[in-house]
């Protein structure tokens, strides 16, 4: 399977590239961008072959590296990565929720070729080790979020959209947007990855029908929601401390 990075030409006649990971086009980026994605193409690979080759007879020490591996895409404090391609936030995330989407990663319940690669050379034991530490880290918000929609998705949030038959985010994310079991924490997530996750929520979850999980309770909310909407909430959300 071909892996690496590719030119090629796209409609405006620039130059763009293609990486190319594990036979799955996973980035698509201006020259402009380039050699920023390099250098995360190159982290990805090196995460990879590492975590799979991490000796068992020093589990400690290589749990604690397989963290640091989450921590050069998520950040530092899991407070992830905001740029051409966002890398959500993972800071004080629940615990049963970051092992759930881990699985779903290895069982193709979710898409992504890069997070199927790193997860599934983890063993149980080690998700929870990971998922315990990021649910640990409380840092600030990274910010960005158009002030001018805060409002707005802060009345979805608490009130739904009866109109539309879109309940209140808060029922299963909690009054402060700190989730609760597999209801993910959305306070403080970057804007551009909840407007992601929310504009191609079928796209990338719940891809095996006879495997449902939670996620399944989103797919309707978030195809209920206009492009407007997804951006006032998650204005509101990743305002949250």
């Amino acid at each position: 399977m071909k892996s690496g990075i590719q030119k090629q030409k796209i409609e405006d006649g620039s130059d763009a590239n293609e990486i190319y990971f594990h036979g799955a086009r996973a980035i698509h980026v201006s020259e402009n961008g380039f050699k920023k994605t390099i250098r995360l193409w190159s982290i990805f690979q090196l995460a990879i072959v590492t975590i799979a080759l991490a000796p068992p007879a020093r589990a400690e020490n290589a749990v604690e590296a397989k963290i640091g591996y989450c921590q050069d895409c998520h950040g530092h404090l899991g407070q992830g990565y905001r740029g051409y391609y966002p890398i959500p936030r993972l800071a004080g995330q629940q615990v049963e929720y970051i092992k759930n989407q881990l699985s779903a990663f290895i069982e193709r319940r979710r898409t992504n070729n890069i997070m199927f690669s790193v997860a599934h050379v983890l063993r149980p034991a080690e998700m929870t080790v990971i998922a315990t530490k990021f649910h640990s880290f409380d840092p600030g918000p990274i910010g960005g979020v158009p002030k001018a929609r805060v409002a707005a998705g802060k009345k979805i949030f608490e009130d739904g959209i009866p109109e539309q038959n879109v309940a209140a985010c808060a029922a299963c994310h909690g009054p402060n947007a700190e989730g609760r079991g597999q209801f993910p924490r959305l306070a403080g997530q970057l804007y551009p990855y909840t407007i992601k996750a929310l504009s191609n929520w079928s796209g990338e979850r719940g891809q095996i029908p006879g495997k449902p999980d939670v996620s399944v309770v989103m797919a309707p909310v978030a195809h209920s929601l206009s492009r407007q909407e997804i951006e006032s909430v998650a204005a509101y959300v990743g305002s949250l401390r």
